[in-house]
């Protein structure tokens, strides 16, 4: 028993000198190179005992996953045994990444975090105890940067992982020009031209116009290489077309950002780059010869939708003085323009559209200029007696006597005076409430705000039709109190109406 007691002494004594002789290696600073990171381990979870370091990543690829062994056991580093329990790792690499977007794959249980720029910001934090979960961060990188990656693990399973893929490129040449009618829209993701991502075509053999709301809002947009999502994109388009002598006009709209180049993008006849809703700008010029187009076109968020439309070729039949509308009692809307030094025009149809994209034929105005007619300035207007409620957008297509066609500006008028449209009841028990319309609205939305102001809910139709319920409080309680419920109509207000919440 003696021999045994003093035994298990020597042996106690050998492994408390063995771990008094441990020596971590590393100085805690240096980057890993060549695709190899350096990882710095400590005992305890905040980086508290530094131990020792590791390597992760190969010359091949800087991606690893990481399980240290399995859970509860000893880690070996380039110095001391780690307990695989509350512990911690600073991860380091310096990485050179060619011009393009990256995709990084993070995962850990628990905290994990990545910087890049040496650690003074994170790109990612998710330092916070849990089960093994990942992130994806997607950005675009051109250059060295000073990687590092935090890890650490407080308790039970552990396991870290990092992956970075560059993300698909667009091919082809983003300088060549379109021909015979057809535009190469070049897409980037990015407001400002970030990141190339591939081409598409707009327009067809017979025209060079069109109309592109990229297949809707915050979704995946096709193109010859990479898809794209219809949030935070650009686009280029190019075309290069010849002009027979005449005078054209030109009509661009989008939303958000759009300016038109005749030379190529050295100077802009159109320019509105900012952020706005959907509207148009006109631009008449002779043309002679062969131009370089350029439309350039960003999306910040949102609705998105870019168009483009020429016409003319000949002497514009009529100068158009001015064309507006008044919205007026009994869903009516009147319309006036005025033309100076009218030519050779037959008629104008007037046309409307309830989202200002698609125009249909309301009405025909004849011409008054005759062979005897001396007046310098004529006078007309139509009455839309059966207006759209809520919001119409009118222009004018003007036929000349030779059958060419022209188009005025388009006017948006917001006709409120909507018919059987009702928010009820007016006192409510914690319980939904009804919006009833008789006749179809686009483009609605109802809000409901408190006395100072404070939106509490919103829900939006594309098209709102007979009775809708709504939850007041998108399923949280509110106090009792008085509240206001607006409904609008693409952007414009049909009907407020006073709500009293009563809560239980």
């Amino acid at each position: 028993m003696k021999n045994f007691i003093i035994l298990l002494v020597s042996l106690t004594l050998l492994t408390e000198i063995g771990y008094a002789q441990c020596t971590p290696l590393g100085d805690k600073t240096t980057y890993g190179t060549g695709n190899t990171w350096i990882g710095y381990v400590y005992q305890g979870s905040n980086f508290n005992t530094y131990k020792g370091y590791v390597n992760e990543g190969s010359s091949a690829s800087p991606n690893f996953d990481e399980s240290f062994g399995g859970d509860q056991v000893n880690y070996n580093t380039n110095g001391c045994t780690t307990y695989t329990d509350t512990f911690s790792v600073r991860y380091k690499l310096t990485q050179n990444f060619v011009d393009g977007d990256y995709v990084f794959t993070l995962g850990a249980d628990d905290g994990f975090r990545l910087s890049l720029d040496g650690g003074s910001t994170w790109a990612v934090n998710q330092w916070v105890l849990e089960s093994y979960t990942t992130t994806t961060y997607t950005v675009h990188l051109n250059g060295t940067y000073n990687m590092v990656y935090e890890y650490y693990e407080n308790f039970g399973g552990n396991r870290v992982s990092f992956n970075v893929v560059k993300s698909c490129t667009g091919s082809g040449n983003p300088a060549t020009y379109g021909t015979g009618n057809k535009w190469i829209g070049y897409i980037y993701s990015g407001m400002n031209f970030a990141s190339y991502k591939g081409f598409v075509s707009e327009g067809s053999s017979l025209s060079p116009n069109f109309d592109e709301s990229f297949g809707g809002d915050n979704v995946s947009y096709g193109t010859s290489d990479c898809p794209i999502t219809t949030n935070n994109f650009s686009v280029r388009y190019r075309l290069q077309q010849s002009f027979t002598n005449g005078v054209y006009k030109i009509i661009v709209g989008a939303d958000d950002g759009y300016r038109l180049s005749l030379d190529g993008g050295t100077t802009w006849v159109i320019n509105k780059w900012n952020d706005q809703s959907y509207n148009t700008t006109t631009y008449s010029a002779t043309l002679n010869g062969t131009y370089n187009m350029v439309l350039e076109y960003y999306e910040n968020g949102g609705a998105n939708r870019v168009s483009f439309n020429i016409s003319g070729g000949s002497i514009l039949p009529l100068e158009l003085a001015q064309f507006n509308g008044e919205a007026l009692p009994s869903q009516t809307n009147l319309l006036e323009w005025k033309t100076m030094m009218e030519m050779k025009v037959d008629y104008f149809n007037v046309q409307r559209s309830d989202d200002g994209m698609h125009f249909q034929n309301i009405g025909e105005v004849k011409s008054k200029m005759t062979d005897t007619t001396s007046v310098y300035e004529l006078e007309y207007s139509y009455t839309d007696g059966s207006a759209l409620p809520g919001i119409s957008y009118y222009r004018l297509q003007i036929v000349d006597k030779n059958g060419n066609i022209n188009y005025s500006n388009v006017i948006r008028l917001s006709n409120n005076q909507i018919h059987g449209l009702k928010i009820f009841p007016t006192v409510i028990h914690n319980t939904n409430y009804f919006v009833e319309t008789e006749k179809p609205i686009r483009n609605a939305k109802l809000e409901l705000f408190d006395m100072t102001g404070k939106k509490i809910s919103e829900t939006s139709w594309e098209t709102l039709n007979g009775r809708q319920s709504v939850n007041p409080s998108n399923n949280n309680s509110l106090s009792t109190g008085t509240y206001v419920a607006r409904l609008s109509s693409g952007g414009e207000t049909v009907l407020n109406q006073i709500l009293i919440i009563q809560a239980h």
